[in-house]
């Protein structure tokens, strides 16, 4: 599978994943988030920020479901967020999906905690 972005190919897993996350910038996420059928707003970059932070400088670190909500509760103040909120904006598991729109290799954890 590959994605094709500004006129160049991404190579990614039979899973969507990027091969290489080298390849990863703003534009390959949009690329990568349209395939999933996703439009990309504030609150779907607030996720995929904290999970490239977590992952880029926390030794790998691929946090789960309820790690991003945590953190997510704290960044949103005042907002009620639930795990609806998160799977309204990633419904294909927010943990692995935003994932994979952040460029992160596929976590093979099961479940979302």
């Amino acid at each position: 599978m590959a994605y094709e972005v500004n006129g160049k190919v991404i190579e990614a897993t039979e899973n969507g994943y990027l091969v290489s996350q080298d390849d990863w910038d703003r534009d390959v996420a949009q690329a990568i988030a349209a395939a999933e059928g996703l439009v990309l707003a504030q609150d779907h970059w607030d996720v995929i920020e904290y999970l490239r932070d977590a992952y880029i400088n926390h030794n790998g670190e691929q946090p789960n479901n309820r790690a991003i909500l945590k953190v997510m509760q704290e960044k949103w103040p005042g907002r009620k967020v639930d795990n609806k909120t998160l799977f309204d904006l990633f419904p294909g598991n927010p943990s692995k999906q935003a994932g994979k729109v952040a460029g992160l290799p596929e976590s093979l954890r099961k479940g979302g905690y």
